[in-house]
């Protein structure tokens, strides 16, 4: 089982300089949503959602990593 759920996923394939993919997900009771670049799956940014704010999530490599992995077999 994994750790978070994959709630929503928007591939942004109308960017100006390069395409994207956003993953809003829940992990530990907190909604996050991570960006990747579409092409080699590098991080964009990573943001976790609290009191009606977004801020930036410092997310361990390993989650990082799953998240990466799932959102790639899902493209």
């Amino acid at each position: 089982m994994k750790p978070y759920e994959i709630v929503n996923m928007i591939i942004d394939e109308d960017a100006y300089d390069q395409e994207e993919v956003t993953a809003d997900f829940t992990y530990q009771n907190q909604d996050y949503s991570i960006t990747f670049k579409k092409e080699d799956l590098e991080l964009v940014n990573a943001w976790v959602f609290k009191n009606d704010t977004s801020l930036p999530a410092n997310l361990a490599e390993n989650i990082i990593e799953q998240i990466r992995e799932d959102v790639k077999n899902r493209i």
